[in-house]
């Protein structure tokens, strides 16, 4: 089948991968623009870029799709079908339009309960103990299109946003190829999502990932896993960034105030914690300000005097 893909981050890859290797011939891919990266701020291309150059598969990254260029060329690919993954941009209309097939696209989430930009990290955060994908048949609305096939993924404790999502991506690049054949054969039967289970996700922000410990540990835990790799979670102590990197609840309480680094006994995940408004939040690993990342008993080597400490401070 003739067909255009649109993606850009790396966890994207299986999905183009499985494509080409399933034989399908992909005349185009369109990714976001390069971006600065690094200290140097030099441009750096998308990993689907990459990708699909060193198999000499062309690449456009239009700054938008709504500008005529970039529909015209669109129109001259002639797709049968446009498969979209994590590609970062709106779709319009006119876009939609062109594939007499439609406009495929993979979600990590099991729609219509989470649409939007951040469906992994909240299904992590409110503690969901399945998630899945959906693939859908992309309509003008945010993941509101007609659903043409899912399949669920158990969440596990260990599970990070970046994890999870690789996960997903994997599992949905087999079931995307599954369903983009029998969609062509007219096998499926578009199911239309019932708008009164949706939920939307939104747009995370730098903030979000300060830790408050009068919030109960496991939720400071949910959100040590959801916000990793970004936007990560911290504190601060002695006026430094305090980033917790790894962290697990601790059922028991201490006498201790919310936000008070306490020892904890031989048993426990990790020799210290901080008492939160309901249980204490383990502390597996740190990185402080200017320092490297370490492990707890390492860090409470380096700075005898964080066990008492109040954060943040």
């Amino acid at each position: 089948m003739r067909l255009v893909f649109m993606g850009t981050p790396a966890f994207a890859l299986p999905v183009l991968e499985a494509l080409a290797e399933a034989g399908h011939h992909i005349s185009g891919v369109f990714t976001q623009p390069d971006k600065p990266a690094g200290r140097g701020r030099v441009l750096e291309p998308p990993p689907v870029k990459v990708w699909a150059e060193g198999k000499g598969i062309p690449v456009f990254q239009p700054p938008s799709l709504r500008r005529p260029e970039a529909q015209e060329t669109l129109r001259r690919l002639a797709p049968e079908v446009i498969v979209v993954s994590a590609y970062g941009k709106i779709l319009p209309p006119e876009v939609l339009a062109i594939p007499p097939l439609g406009c495929l696209n993979l979600h990590p989430s099991l729609l219509p309960r989470y649409r939007g930009p951040s469906p992994v990290q909240s299904a992590i955060l409110n503690g969901d103990p399945v998630t899945g994908v959906t693939v859908m048949l992309m309509d003008a609305g945010l993941d509101t299109g007609p659903i043409l096939s899912q399949q669920e993924e158990p969440i596990r404790d260990e599970d990070t946003a970046g994890t999870l999502t690789e996960r997903l991506f994997r599992l949905g690049a087999t079931l995307l190829v599954h369903t983009l054949e029998r969609w062509a054969r007219g096998k499926i039967s578009p199911i239309p999502q019932d708008p009164s289970q949706a939920t939307t996700t939104r747009l995370l922000k730098k903030e979000d990932g300060l830790l408050d410990f009068t919030q109960p540990a496991v939720r400071l835990w949910r959100m040590v896993r959801a916000y990793d790799p970004w936007p990560g979670t911290f504190t601060r102590w002695k006026g430094k960034v305090l980033k917790v990197l790894e962290a697990r609840p601790w059922a028991e309480d201490t006498p201790h105030r919310p936000g008070t680094v306490v020892p904890l006994p031989p048993h426990a995940p990790a020799p210290a914690g901080v008492q939160t408004g309901e249980g204490v939040l383990a502390l597996l690993r740190l990185h402080l300000e200017g320092k490297r990342p370490l492990g707890c008993r390492e860090f409470l080597l380096g700075y005898g005097d964080f066990l008492g400490a109040r954060l943040p401070s």
